[in-house]
């Protein structure tokens, strides 16, 4: 397997020794995690047993971290949003 990694990098032009095991690592990190996909799924995918494999082995990128912080803060504001809302129902109600 790694021998036809190393023919389709250097047909590629790609200077990284690839390996399988470099497969599976960009696998699990850039195809599936950075894509949202939950990490008890990757680990099934690898063929794992556990999680905590996973997690050593499919270190989550900072692209993933930064898109979920997004999404958080776009929910807390879309919930004061609400909140607010409410609050002026409220006030209205009892003036």
């Amino acid at each position: 397997m790694n021998s036809y990694l190393k023919e389709i990098g250097d047909i590629c032009e790609i200077d990284k020794n690839l390996t399988f095991h470099l497969a599976r690592h960009t696998f699990a990190t850039t195809i599936t995690l950075t894509n949202g996909v939950p990490i008890e799924t990757v680990s099934k995918m690898l063929g794992y047993n556990s999680i905590r494999t996973t997690q050593i082995y499919a270190k989550v990128v900072e692209r993933k971290v930064s898109d979920d912080l997004q999404i958080l803060k776009s929910k807390i504001s879309t919930s004061n949003l609400k909140i607010d809302h409410q609050r002026m129902v409220a006030k209205e109600c009892f003036s």
